[in-house]
């Protein structure tokens, strides 16, 4: 699998979605970002990792019983004691939220292993204790429904989509407090650098739509905008 720099992945922490996505769009990926997903703790909300998958199919009823929870081999159980430290749980719950695909047990062991993040398509139950609990997890809605009623964990690690968007194994899977957005693994060391220069400049344009500047020539900038930018850039001291 493609390594990716330290480096690279501590500048797109520091990008919020928004920039994210705004890279990927010049790089011609328009659906990258989770639409409709909320997190379960606000004040927890930011996360980088590497996406691990899990799919679901519908339930049925003659199948998925309270007693195929007593197998370690299921697909959700496994997939909890399977993560590696600093991954991202992402399910496919096919746009479902009517039975939950996780709850405050399963969410508590993920944080335990070492989870960075929750990412589903369905909902959440035990949600009252999950606005405790720091870790960030992101879900379409909330049900005190059991997963069995409307979800069949079938695999895990093979491509999915979540609320629409195309999600591989492997991918970078970015959240802030406006949602999630996945990277293409392969665009992950291409975007940072671009991400990062992208935040300064917003900020500096920022400044001076504050200070009075109307749009044309500062959003976006033209070249003088971007002549003033670089110029702030070199007088500013180093953070380091």
């Amino acid at each position: 699998m493609l390594d990716i720099h330290p480096t690279d992945i501590d500048m797109l922490r520091r990008a919020s979605t928004a920039t994210i996505q705004s890279q990927l769009f010049r790089r011609g990926l328009r659906n990258t970002f989770l639409f409709g997903l909320r997190p379960a703790n606000p004040r927890c909300t930011r996360f980088i990792g590497e996406a691990f998958t899990l799919r679901y199919i519908p339930a049925r009823e003659d199948v998925d019983t309270l007693d195929v929870f007593k197998d370690p081999t299921h697909p959700q159980r496994l997939a909890v004691e399977s993560i590696p430290s600093g991954q991202v749980l992402v399910m496919d719950c096919r746009q479902d939220a009517h039975a939950a695909s996780g709850g405050n047990i399963l969410m508590t062991r993920l944080k335990v292993r070492g989870a960075v993040g929750v990412v589903t398509d369905g909902s959440f139950r035990d949600t009252p204790a999950l606005t405790d609990l720091d870790l960030p997890m992101f879900s379409a809605g909330t049900s005190a429904t059991i997963n069995l009623a409307r979800h069949h964990a079938v695999e895990m690690q093979v491509p999915i989509g979540c609320a629409g968007v195309a999600v591989y194994p492997g991918d970078i899977v970015v959240g802030d407090p406006e949602g999630v957005v996945v990277v293409p693994r392969h665009l992950a060391s291409e975007i940072a650098a671009p991400a990062a220069e992208q935040e300064e400049l917003e900020r500096f344009i920022l400044e001076r739509v504050e200070g009075g500047a109307s749009l044309p020539g500062t959003y976006p900038p033209n070249e003088a905008t971007l002549r003033a930018f670089r110029f702030a850039r070199r007088e500013s001291p180093s953070e380091d």
